[in-house]
């Protein structure tokens, strides 16, 4: 008896010091295991963090210092000249001005014609294939299939589509008893409609599959307290879904306004810019300046003009987004 007791006071007394030993084992390990998971880490981060360098940061620092010189493929001494190339593009009657906010405005018209349905039919679709329809699954694919496709084939397809003299939209126009040969990709304004309904056509599906995610996160809940106190489906998509759906909705229309104001293809393959230059977008215009024309130092200070204005839209876009988003959350 006594042997027993003395046994547990031993095991009692040598106890805490196990534990104290182990929790300073614990704390020791502690900063080396964190240093594992950091390196670890970073390792799996390497290869991504070497190809941004190489083919993103490092041309975009080449790229500032250029705009900053008188660059010329064909001298192998270049002189710093400050911010004269930027100057010439806010100086009226510089050779590049008028040709680059000629460009810039076609770049805005396009944005402002194609943002709003990039945004509007991808959520109506989303909507539509949410319910519990048959052969939802090949909607889905059907309305995202065209996204896959390479901007040349788009251009090479819509190019026959859309042809004035043998074009298969104007021939289906006369079957239907309109007459007339409409100038899709020659004469404006048709040339803006053939521009936005061929990237509605050909980029809806990615937005498409945006929405259809966002809208699978909304509580279903929501929807039958909103039909329980008589909300209709309209008064539910606004009440429900568009407010479940702002997160996407910043997200979608951020990456669109970007996307539209970088459009190259489309307008370089149906309309080549014309008529005259009224669909020659500043992408277009920059690529003609830096790669044909050998101006790579104007160009350069162009695409980072371009740079600025789509940084100071998205982060208007951003700051109205999210205050609504905080709004909704304090109601």
């Amino acid at each position: 008896m006594r042997s027993t007791v003395t046994d547990s006071i031993a095991t009692a007394a040598v106890a805490p010091r196990q534990t104290a030993g182990g929790r300073g084992a614990s704390r020791a390990g502690g900063p080396a295991r964190r240093r594992r998971r950091t390196l670890t880490a970073y390792l799996f981060l390497a290869p991504f963090l070497v190809l941004f360098t190489t083919f993103v940061l490092a041309p975009a620092v080449y790229g500032l210092w250029i705009s900053l010189t008188d660059w010329s493929p064909f001298r192998d001494v270049q002189s710093f000249i400050g911010f004269s190339n930027y100057a010439d593009l806010f100086r009226s009657g510089s050779t590049t001005h008028d040709d680059f906010w000629q460009s810039m405005g076609a770049t805005g018209i396009f944005v402002v014609a194609s943002v709003p349905l990039l945004v509007v039919v991808p959520l109506l679709v989303a909507v539509l294939l949410n319910q519990r329809i048959r052969a939802a699954t090949t909607f889905r694919t059907i309305f995202f299939a065209p996204y896959v496709l390479g901007v040349a084939v788009v251009g090479l397809v819509w190019g026959y589509v859309l042809d004035t003299q043998s074009g298969i939209l104007n021939h289906l126009l006369h079957v239907v008893g309109i007459q007339a040969d409409v100038p899709w990709t020659v004469d404006t304004p048709w040339v803006w409609v053939s521009l936005v309904g061929v990237t509605v056509w050909w980029t809806a599906g990615l937005n498409t599959v945006i929405f259809l995610a966002g809208l699978k996160g909304i509580n279903t809940e929501l929807y039958e307290a909103a039909a329980l106190d008589g909300a209709g489906a309209i008064r539910s998509f606004f009440s429900v879904t568009l407010p479940g759906l702002r997160p996407v909705m910043l997200f979608i229309t951020t990456t669109t306004v970007l996307a539209s104001a970088n459009m190259f293809g489309q307008s370089y393959l149906l309309t080549v810019g014309g008529p005259g230059n009224a669909t020659r977008t500043a992408i277009m215009y920059i690529a003609d300046q830096g790669l044909s024309q050998n101006n790579m130092a104007p160009a350069a200070a162009m695409s980072y003009v371009l740079f600025a204005f789509l940084a100071v839209v998205s982060i208007v876009n951003f700051r109205l987004q999210r205050e609504r988003v905080e709004k909704g959350s304090a109601r």
